[in-house]
């Protein structure tokens, strides 16, 4: 009990010891040259005034006379006041470098801040002011790529019922109205979606969860994703295939957000298929789900393909936003959400976005063939309000 008392107590003397040392140390700030510019300056007026008092002394003792000691003391004062003076102004040069590189638009230049004095301080804020605009840049460029990413689906299929009308492939009988009416809803959903992409961030934007049958739901996605083949960078060749266990499984979920996650798998799925290749969605319900029908809404989908397949290494960065790795096996090769074509490289982005707004998870599964993507959400038992 003493020792443990005794080793307390100095503990608490060494905080209070550091603490007074902290104390000092800030106090001695403004006589420290190597701090401040003000003790600086100082010090270059005292070197000056002594050195001048040296030489004067000097020329005193010595033959020596008076107008070359001057001389000698002023050039000595210049050549000091040069040297410090271009010492203090150098992070100036470098911030006034900077913000001309910025204001031309490049928002990645920093200047150096090794200095401890306010040139110091003032590199450190300007460095951070410059991150945050570089920012504020990336931000506005990608809610430029994500509006361009999300209506391109819908866009897309819509031109091609459209097409098929006109071509005179297919009739302008109601139901190809209605699927043509529910694509135009849809992009009106999407652009008042995008108008919040801005408090994405945030983790603010508000979820509409809902109980819902799974089948016809994924039934409708791989639907419009039939009707787009053929569209932009779309292929033809691939099949789709639903496969729902059981066929009455509800989830509980926002049906918009599960609607970009699956539609933005499936279409980089598509993308990174081979010829005449297959795609599947499978749902199951969640590993929490009470009965066999996922009583909780909880809800496991995964979405397969044959394609080249994602290496190990890569399968976390394929979820970061314009991630461009190849895969190992293909000169091609699947890139994270870029298409071979020239896609935006935003779609496995935005799919674990919305998943984890759900409170959900999102993972590249193993497969013995091709990319499995996993995504799980909670159901009523993990949901964000």
């Amino acid at each position: 009990m003493l020792a443990r008392g005794l080793a307390h107590c100095k503990r608490v003397a060494l905080r209070h010891g550091a603490r007074a040392w902290e104390r000092l140390w800030e106090g001695l700030r403004p006589v420290d040259p190597y701090r401040s510019v003000k003790a600086a300056l100082g010090a270059l007026v005292i070197v000056s005034v002594v050195i001048t008092t040296l030489l004067a002394l000097f020329a005193m003792q010595s033959a020596t006379e008076l107008r070359v000691i001057t001389i000698i003391s002023i050039v000595a004062s210049l050549l000091i006041t040069q040297f410090v003076a271009q010492s203090l102004t150098a992070p100036l040069d470098e911030m006034t470098d900077a913000a001309k590189a910025m204001a031309n638009g490049d928002y990645s230049r920093r200047v150096r801040g090794e200095r401890r004095d306010e040139f110091g301080e003032l590199a450190a804020n300007f460095n951070r002011m410059a991150a945050d605009l570089e920012a504020v840049d990336q931000h506005r460029k990608e809610l430029v790529a994500n509006v361009s990413h999300e209506l391109r689906t819908p866009i897309a299929a819509l031109r091609a019922v459209l097409e098929n009308v006109v071509d005179g492939v297919s009739d302008a009988d109601p139901e190809t109205m209605r699927t043509a009416l529910s694509q135009t809803e849809r992009l009106g959903r999407l652009v008042d979606h995008l108008l919040d992409l801005s408090r994405l961030d945030n983790g603010v934007v508000p979820l509409h969860s809902r109980h819902f049958e799974v089948w016809p739901y994924l039934a409708g996605v791989l639907k419009e994703a039939n009707m787009s083949k053929g569209s932009g960078h779309s292929r033809k060749d691939v099949h789709l295939h639903l496969d729902v266990s059981p066929p009455e499984l509800m989830a509980y979920a926002d049906p918009e957000r599960l609607h970009q996650v699956v539609a933005n798998l499936i279409d980089n799925a598509v993308k990174h298929s081979p010829q005449h290749g297959r795609v599947t969605v499978k749902a199951r319900p969640g590993a929490g789900a009470g009965t066999g029908t996922g009583g909780d809404g909880s809800l496991e989908v995964e979405v397969l393909d044959e394609g080249p397949g994602i290496p190990e290494s890569e399968r976390e960065r394929v979820f970061d936003r314009f991630s461009g790795t190849h895969s190992a096996e293909s000169p091609a090769g699947r890139k994270g959400g870029i298409s071979p074509g020239g896609g935006t490289g935003l779609g496995l982005a935005i799919a674990r976005w919305a998943v984890e707004l759900h409170g959900g998870r999102i993972r590249v599964a193993e497969s013995p063939r091709g990319c499995r993507i996993q995504l799980t959400l909670p159901g009523t038992g993990g949901t964000q309000a």
